[in-house]
């Protein structure tokens, strides 16, 4: 082996055990195009890089961007899945139908995962918690001016390896409500992944970060007295009372992100026999249930984040400690619990693994030869 292909390898070893979160793209990245005239084109698979775009490009202009995050892991045996790809290419298209962008159709973006990962596979982390972090990104590239559906799409998907994006060590948050501002209504973008939702959300992120909180509990954007969510992930709520230990979250109707790490919480909470609900809770009743006890956990959710535990919530001029402000139980073995379905510690009884390294790889059903998708 030559010094510079040792000292290569030393550097992506390196990066593998500690990767941190989206500091370090991948090799190649793979791209997937769309013109009204013929359609979607099969992805290819090229080296890493700029990607020139004209000023006029709609897709800065009027903000017709959306993506995706999504995470392939390594199993037990050495393998690479991704987790769920379909149903991140389904949700990719939910959120580009409601910006009048050009839906991908999920079986196209699940190959366009795969194919980038299966080139990349070298760079998959091992250990807990860690993943290569997917990007897939669709902007709207047409060069010119005029409010109305883009004729062309491009969609970049990106990798990362990556621990989870607060760190390793999960840490629990603190997270501060958002008083003034809000940021979706229903009938609006809220539950789309779209760019615009993300900025929106900065402005008060920044300041709750200045004042020393991670994050922002969003609530409702008509009374302000509804939870909805944090700025990147969904919100669950672990009360305790005379019947037991029951979990609670914010319905999806409309203001908040469909998470399919939420999604999958639910599932596996009824696997292990912990009552949950999707139902509406005022902050005051978070605020009477910490002060009480019956709130002895909250956690927040979300691909990029794994499972986190809240432990201290600023509301109401109040700076308060739920629980004992450390992890509680049920937020521990729920991500256990995820993670080992993950990386291949659990069976996965529910079918969310696609492999694509490794025995039994998951055939994909896309054109090889790069043909067009109408």
């Amino acid at each position: 082996m030559s010094d510079e292909a040792r000292s290569s390898t030393d550097e992506l070893d390196r990066i593998r055990q500690e990767p941190g979160f989206c500091r370090y793209p991948t090799s190649h990245m793979a791209v997937v195009e769309w013109d009204a005239d013929t359609g979607w084109s099969g992805p290819t698979v090229e080296p890493y890089g700029a990607s020139p775009m004209d000023p006029r490009t709609l897709g800065l202009h009027y903000g017709l961007a959306v993506f995706e995050g999504l995470k392939a892991f390594r199993g037990q045996d050495g393998s690479v899945s991704l987790f769920r790809p379909d149903d991140h290419g389904h949700r990719l298209g939910r959120s580009a139908e409601r910006l009048a962008m050009a839906e991908m159709p999920a079986d196209l973006f699940t190959q366009a995962c795969a194919r980038l990962v299966a080139t990349v596979e070298h760079w998959v982390p091992g250990g807990y918690g860690q993943s290569l972090y997917i990007r897939p990104l669709l902007l709207a590239t047409e060069a010119e001016l005029g409010l109305r559906p883009s004729r062309n799409y491009r969609c970049v998907f990106l990798a990362y390896p990556a621990d989870p994006c607060f760190g390793a060590g999960f840490r629990p948050l603190a997270v501060t409500t958002a008083t003034e501002e809000v940021r979706a209504v229903r009938g609006g973008t809220g539950e789309s992944k779209c760019a615009g939702n993300y900025a929106a959300s900065l402005y008060t992120r920044t300041r709750a970060q200045a004042a020393g909180y991670d994050e922002v509990l969003w609530l409702d954007g008509l009374e302000r007295r509804w939870v909805e969510e944090l700025s990147t992930m969904n919100v669950f709520l672990v009360w305790r009372d005379e019947h037991g230990t029951r979990l609670t979250t914010p319905p999806c109707e409309g203001t908040i992100v469909r998470g399919l790490t939420r999604d999958s919480l639910l599932t596996l909470a009824g696997d292990i026999g912990l009552p949950v609900t999707e139902e509406h809770t005022e902050i005051d009743a978070v605020r009477e249930g910490i002060r009480s006890g019956r709130l002895t956990e909250m956690f927040a959710c979300g691909t990029a984040g794994v499972v986190i535990a809240v432990g201290r919530l600023g509301t109401g001029g109040e700076d308060m400690t739920i629980g004992d402000g450390d992890e509680g139980p049920v937020t521990g073995r729920l991500r256990g619990s995820l993670l080992d379905v993950q990386q291949g510690r659990t069976p996965d009884k529910h079918g969310w693994l696609f492999r694509v390294t490794g025995a039994a790889a998951t055939t994909t059903h896309t054109d090889e030869s790069g043909g067009r998708h109408t």
